[in-house]
């Protein structure tokens, strides 16, 4: 938040102003220092944690890549190789339309070079995951400086749910494409950051919150400044014409413009209800005593993250961040009325406010600093053991 002066002093002004680019190539260097060493640290918990818990003798231990080949790693795997109605009779799945292809799309293309559908997996979210980082060193530098920058990037990669940029899911390559498209917003180069929001909806439906948060800052920004960044305002239409361009594909190949709602329902169970019922399923699930422990876990993680992205969309409004507020916001709607809560400790990856102001707190209070690396880093560490093992964890 800037500052105004008025005849009664300084007061804080309703809107941020961007500051100068913060940090230069030592924040860049910084952050992607940050991400390679928690990369390394991530390859060796999964090789010590297969050794030490691992349920088999040495001789049929699995390689490093069976150790990532778990859960959405291969439908994603599927749909590159087969595309979305190409079932063997071995896979019969026909949930993975719930699944968008920017992920499928470069996985096809990266296994040209490297022949492991696993290990092509990983490259691109080793790769996304450090433009990611990237990026949201410098989201967090224009708003508190460099040091802010490279907090932000540490807790993020410090998450509890951080195996998740690890494996071959979407989380890092969204993250790619939606962190340049948030700091092109603020820069207010609409052009840029419609493009890279079209990229980041092409890989989850996420991308559609994505759209709406720059649509609003787009707003707000015209407001306090209307000439300036008019121009290119027409790109922010490009996210949801990348979603519309999905769901057409999926018409024309099922007859069906609900498909990828259809999907959801029949691969995973999730359909719209009332908030109030969907708690009430996912609390029983919870605390069901015959529910399996690991799956309990979860569901309790999943009130949890719920809970925390009710608390940081309030913060976020309270603090007139209206575009991120929408972001965060709107995804929780969506969380919060679906049948059950599912797999939002793994979005709060999403949420680069919630980074950004975490490094902001943590400056101001240290304490907040060794709280969350005391909390968070085991459970990260116990999360990458959990999942490497085929383990529920989100």
């Amino acid at each position: 938040m800037g500052l105004t002066e008025t005849g009664a002093g300084v007061r804080r002004s309703t809107r941020r102003s961007p500051r100068p680019a913060a940090g230069g190539p030592r924040l860049t260097r910084d952050a992607l220092t940050v991400w390679i060493a928690s990369r390394a640290s991530v390859a060796v918990l999964a090789v010590a944690g297969a050794w030490t818990v691992g349920d088999v003798s040495a001789g049929r231990m699995p390689s490093f890549s069976a150790l990532w080949n778990r859960w959405d790693v291969g439908l994603f795997d599927k749909i590159a190789r087969w595309g979305y109605f190409g079932y063997p009779r071995h896979y019969p799945d026909q949930g993975v339309a719930a699944f968008f292809p920017g992920e499928p799309l470069l996985l096809r293309a990266v296994h040209v070079v490297i022949p492991s559908w696993i290990l092509a997996g990983l490259a691109i979210s080793a790769v996304a995951g450090a433009v990611a980082a990237v990026a949201l060193a410098r989201i967090a530098a224009i708003e508190g400086g460099p040091e802010q920058g490279r907090r932000s990037v540490l807790y993020l990669v410090a998450s509890p749910f951080a195996v998740f940029l690890f494996a071959g899911y979407s989380e890092s390559l969204f993250l790619a494409f939606a962190l340049p498209a948030w700091l092109a917003g603020r820069h207010a180069r609409w052009r840029s950051a419609g493009l890279l929001a079209a990229g980041a909806s092409l890989v989850r439906i996420t991308g559609v919150f994505l759209a709406l948060a720059l649509a609003i800052e787009y707003l707000a920004t015209r407001r306090s400044r209307p000439r300036p960044v008019d121009a290119g305002a027409g790109w922010l239409l490009a996210p949801w014409l990348a979603v519309g361009g999905y769901f057409g594909y999926l018409r024309a190949r099922t007859g069906d413009w609900l498909a990828w709602q259809h999907a959801q329902a029949l691969g995973w169970g999730r359909s719209f209800t009332s908030p109030w019922q969907s708690f009430l399923t996912t609390w029983h699930a919870a605390w069901n005593p015959n529910q399996g422990a690991a799956y309990a876990w979860s569901f309790r993680t999943e009130l949890l993250a719920v809970a925390l992205g009710v608390v940081l969309s309030l913060v976020l409004l309270y603090r007139r961040r209206w575009g991120e507020a929408g972001y965060v916001g709107a995804q929780v709607a969506a969380f919060a009325t679906s049948s059950f809560y599912l797999s939002v400790g793994r979005a709060t990856l999403l949420w680069w406010p919630l980074w950004v102001m975490l490094a902001g707190a943590a400056l101001r209070r240290p304490a907040v600093h060794v709280t969350y690396l005391a909390l968070a880093a085991p459970l990260g560490a116990v999360l990458v053991i959990a999942f490497t093992q085929g383990h529920w964890v989100g």
